[in-house]
């Protein structure tokens, strides 16, 4: 991170000691950024999926283990092992559509129906690897949130109170339909706010940052639960990690 806050330096290890820059933004094209990429700028780790293929010259990504969460209370390991599946399935097809993407490039042939599709298909594939990691990564902890923490005191801010907010995620998560519930920063004010999120690319808002995730996915609980969501969400509420969710709170002096 630049000195001042002015703007976003990011660095690769490239396995030799070596540190070699590979992406700067100033303060105003940070800004600019959703919240899908932009929690991932802002926790400074480049790496959480990313490997290097050297000999290749290419950027590849590599599913996460999270076999940390088997045995978690509320989650069979049925339930953890098929999600850890299917979050591995979004990983290999980012990848597939990152190759796929570069041959017309390199071609010239940007301009066919066959690259349109691939280029639109790619945005689900990679919030579909990213959203269930934010997600698992927010699940795996033991007790309440902390009074004293600053999430608790910006959801106060935001909501009225936490006993609000939580009433409002909750409420979200059982609507009819499928997909995710996001408390979401507004990274211009520091706002909170809770999303329904429809499809892995679609709905989030521009200028969020992704603090806490819930998969309402019915892969996510049906094993478990059937269709009985509020339980599951009372499961997950159980199990959040709120160190980690705190981490990925942006601080504001407005």
């Amino acid at each position: 991170m630049r000195k001042g806050g002015v703007g976003v330096s990011m660095k690769m290890d490239k396995g030799n000691g070596e540190k070699k820059e590979f992406f700067q933004l100033n303060r105003r094209r940070f800004l600019s950024l959703s919240g899908i990429l932009g929690l991932a700028l802002i926790a400074g780790k480049p790496d959480i999926t990313m490997a290097i293929a050297e000999k290749e010259g290419k950027m590849t990504y590599q599913a996460k283990d999270y076999n940390r969460l088997i045995g978690m209370e509320g989650f069979s390991e049925t339930l953890l092992k098929n999600h850890f599946t299917l979050y591995q399935g979004y990983v290999t097809n980012t990848n597939k559509l990152m190759d796929g993407l570069n041959q017309p490039l390199k071609e010239g042939k940007t301009g066919t129906p066959e690259f349109a599709e691939l280029k639109r298909r790619f945005g689900w594939e990679f919030n579909g690897m990213r959203l269930h990691e934010y997600y698992f990564e927010n699940l795996g902890g033991k007790g309440g949130i902390s009074k004293n923490g600053k999430l608790y005191q910006k959801l106060t801010e935001s909501f009225g109170s936490y006993e609000a907010w939580e009433k409002d995620f909750k409420a979200t998560g059982t609507m009819r339909g499928i997909g995710w519930v996001v408390l979401y920063q507004d990274i211009t004010n520091g706002k909170l706010i809770n999303f329904w999120i429809n499809e892995h690319d679609v709905g989030h808002p521009a200028g969020g940052m992704p603090i806490l995730i819930m998969d309402v996915f019915e892969h996510a609980f049906m094993i478990d639960y059937g269709l009985k969501r509020a339980d599951y969400i009372e499961a997950f509420f159980k199990n959040i990690n709120w160190t980690e969710v705190e981490k990925r709170l942006l601080l504001h002096k407005g």
